[in-house]
Order: C-alpha cells, then sequence, then structure tokens
C-alpha cells in the first residue's frame, strides 16, 4: 500500500502523532529525573504513581466522550488544552527558584487532556481504515512510533540537562500545531455514534464500559496482551536491574560495556531492527494466514525474551534480543489489526480506552517482577516469564481466532 492510497486522516494522524511522540519522547523519560531533583524521590516516586492511575481512569472517560461526540472536537479542545499546559510548564522554568509547584499542577492537567484525547485518536485509525488494510496501515503506525521514538530519546539525551526551556519551548510548539492540523485536515468521518441511553452520566459510562466487560473474546485479548506485553516492560525493569548487579563487563576498542549500557545497546538494537524490518517482515508475513503469523510470532518472541530474562553473556543478549523483536514485528501488526476488527463501530473510543489496560497492566507486572527477583534466581525468573507468555498467547490466539465455540457464544460479524 502506498502513502498516496492512504485516507487523509490516517495520514494526519500518522503525521501529528510522529512529530507529538518525537517531542514528547524528549521529556517525559525524565519526569522522575526532574522531579526527585527538584523535590525528592519519595515525592517524585508517589506523585508519578498518582498520575498513572489519574491517567488510567480519565483515559475510560476520554474513550466514553469520544463515542458520545464528534472526535475531531475532542481532539482539537484537548489538544489545544495540551499545548497551554506545555507553555506553563516552560514559563515555570524560567525563573532561577522555579516554580514547582505550577509545573507539577501543569503536568497534572496535561496528564488529564491528554488521556481525554488518546482514544479519540485510537478509534479514528480504526474509523478510517478497513480489515483488509488494518494490517500494513498498523504495521507503518508501529515503524514510525519507534523510529519517533528514537528521535526523542536523542532529542533529549542532548537537550535535557543544559537546555531544559529550550526543550520545553520546543514542545510548546509542536504541540500548539497539532490541534491547527487537526482543525484543518481532520475529517469526522463517522458513521455511527454512541446513543446517551440513562439520563445519569456516570451511570451512562459504567453501562458502556459494561458492554466491553462482557465481551470475553476482547477481555481475553486485553489480558492476554498485558501477559505478553509484560516481558518487553520487563526490559527495562527486572532485566535492567539484573545486568547492572550481575552483568560481567567487556571491552570493544577500549570502550567498557558494564550492565547499564548493555541495557541501552540491548533498547537501540530493538528499535533499529525495528526501524529498518517492519516493511520487509509485513511483506514477507502477508503470504501466509494469520493464525500462524499470530503464532509464530509469538513463539520467537517468548524464546528471546525467556532467554534474555536470565542470560549474561553478551552475544547471547544481543542474538535472542534480535529473535524476541522479530517475533514482536511478526506478531504485532495482525494482533493489532484483528483487535480492531473485533470493536462495534459506535464503542470504539471505549474499547480503544479499554484495551490500554494492556499497557497500565503490563507495567504494573513488569514493575512486580523486580520484587518477585529479590526472591527467585534469574532461571526460575525466566521459567515465570515464560508462563505468562505461554498463559497470554493462549488468551490471545483464542480470544481472537476461537470465537465460534462453547460459552463464547456467537461470533461477531467483522466490521468492515
Amino acid at each position: 500500500m502506498k502513502w498516496k492510497d492512504y485516507p487523509q486522516n490516517i495520514k494526519v494522524r500518522l503525521i501529528t502523532s510522529f512529530f507529538n511522540r518525537a517531542v514528547t519522547s524528549a521529556v517525559m523519560p525524565f519526569m522522575a529525573l526532574f522531579f526527585a531533583q527538584e523535590m525528592s524521590k519519595v515525592w517524585a516516586g508517589s506523585f508519578l504513581i498518582i498520575t498513572v492511575f489519574i491517567g488510567f481512569f480519565v483515559n475510560l472517560i476520554g474513550g466514553y466522550i469520544s463515542d458520545r461526540f464528534p472526535r475531531k472536537k475532542v481532539l482539537v479542545l484537548t489538544s489545544s488544552l495540551s499545548a497551554v499546559m506545555f507553555l506553563l510548564m516552560a514559563l515555570s522554568l524560567l525563573p532561577d527558584d522555579k516554580w514547582i509547584g505550577l509545573f507539577a499542577a501543569a503536568y497534572v492537567i496535561f496528564i488529564v487532556t491528554s488521556s481525554l484525547g488518546r482514544p479519540a485518536m485510537h478509534a479514528i485509525i480504526i474509523d478510517s481504515t478497513t480489515p483488509e488494510n488494518r494490517k500494513a496501515i498498523y504495521a507503518i503506525d508501529y515503524w514510525m512510533i519507534n523510529l519517533s521514538m528514537a528521535i526523542g530519546a536523542a532529542l533529549g539525551g542532548l537537550l535535557y540537562l543544559n537546555h531544559q526551556i529550550e526543550l520545553f519551548v520546543l514542545l510548546t510548539a509542536t504541540s500548539a500545531s497539532l490541534p491547527i492540523a487537526y482543525q484543518i485536515w481532520l475529517k469526522d468521518e463517522r458513521v455511527q455514534s454512541l446513543k446517551k441511553q440513562h439520563n445519569n452520566v456516570l451511570i451512562d459510562l459504567l453501562q458502556n464500559y459494561k458492554v466491553a466487560f462482557q465481551d470475553r473474546p476482547f477481555v481475553k485479548v486485553v489480558i492476554g496482551s498485558m501477559f505478553i506485553f509484560s516481558a518487553e516492560f520487563s526490559l527495562n525493569s527486572y532485566i535492567g536491574v539484573r545486568l547492572a548487579e550481575s552483568f560481567e563487563t567487556f571491552t570493544i576498542a577500549d570502550f567498557d560495556v558494564a550492565g547499564v549500557r548493555m541495557l541501552s545497546l540491548l533498547n537501540i538494537q530493538n528499535m533499529l531492527l525495528v526501524v529498518c524490518l517492519t516493511f520487509v517482515v509485513n511483506k514477507f508475513t502477508d503470504r501466509f494466514s494469520k493464525q500462524h503469523v499470530l503464532l509464530t510470532g509469538l513463539l520467537l518472541y517468548s524464546v528471546g525474551y525467556i532467554t534474555i530474562t536470565s542470560a549474561n553473556s553478551w552475544y547471547v543478549l544481543i542474538l535472542f534480543n534480535f529473535i524476541g523483536t522479530i517475533g514482536e514485528l511478526v506478531y504485532s501488526p495482525v494482533r493489532n489489526a484483528e483487535m480492531a476488527n473485533m470493536i462495534p463501530e459506535d464503542k470504539r473510543g471505549s474499547y480503544s480506552a479499554f484495551s490500554n489496560f494492556s499497557f497500565s497492566g503490563a507495567d504494573l507486572l513488569a514493575r512486580s517482577t523486580i520484587i518477585i527477583g529479590a526472591f527467585l534466581i534469574p532461571t526460575m525468573m525466566s521459567v515465570y516469564i515464560g508462563v505468562l507468555l505461554m498463559i497470554g498467547t493462549l488468551m490471545v490466539y483464542t480470544g481472537l481466532f476461537v470465537r465460534k465455540s462453547g460459552k463464547e457464544g456467537t461470533a461477531r460479524p467483522e466490521i468492515v
């Protein structure tokens, strides 16, 4: 599928998300460091944990709003407010004695506004695609996510320490351009909107999500995805901590590679593979059935992450990180496209918001591996990760492709 053949909304979504993610990726990973330096580690940790929970619950409200109201208006409003919050953050850094209270308040409001708008943005990609072209579009979306994050990480590394104000001014300018782009080029093409069922808005919202919770195949895919993602997320939690503590330093041309640098190498390798091989892998897998592609990808992914969970040799880590990343490239577009096909047309925002539980839950599971790893030896942690991946694979596969038998009821026809 060529770029000129993409629907206009998809082009707008891909381009705006690319620039927005590139700049936010330069700032957001440093929030813990920023608040820890300005306040304290305990304050920073507590504050950021609270914002995670705020973001999750506001995201659910955003899903309901994006199904009830025009998505274009939701995006223009929320992205405008996010730009104002970044402006306030930039202004709070100008005085020598930084206005941390203003910065923290603006950061919380930014979490609220971005979480309100995110489901609408996710729903637009489903609105503007068909089951036939979704796999290809999710592949390029996945590629651009990784490329923008790589650029953002490089920007942050170069500018954060000595050019914080300039970085936030750049973020403000980029964010301010988004609502303008949405207003000019985005089309609200949705045919069917969610109708209000109850006068009480809270009851109406809960009733809306009750439908998603009762959609057992979709819930299985969401929970299964949570288990699968937790393996990858553990790279920067348990695996990172283990490498920092027990990895034996080796030298390449007078350059010492210790545990933390080994972790950085694995992350860089992952991003480079995604940027270079996404379309090659996607084109190759098009000739096989979706079921076989999903299972093969998850098998490679599982073998890779089970091994690097306990491996301590640099060449083993590099080899199996390669295998795990290839597996991710194989299964990810199929999972995303088939999951989108399950969503009812009038609840795309709500279902998209609910599906974010996969990421929130995976993040919590990955953080818990640090605690569990304090009591288990690395090989047992590999077994633990293997069990999570096996359960996740079973749930995702049966949720996506085994929907016509047993208690699951009659399979829903695919959304076109």
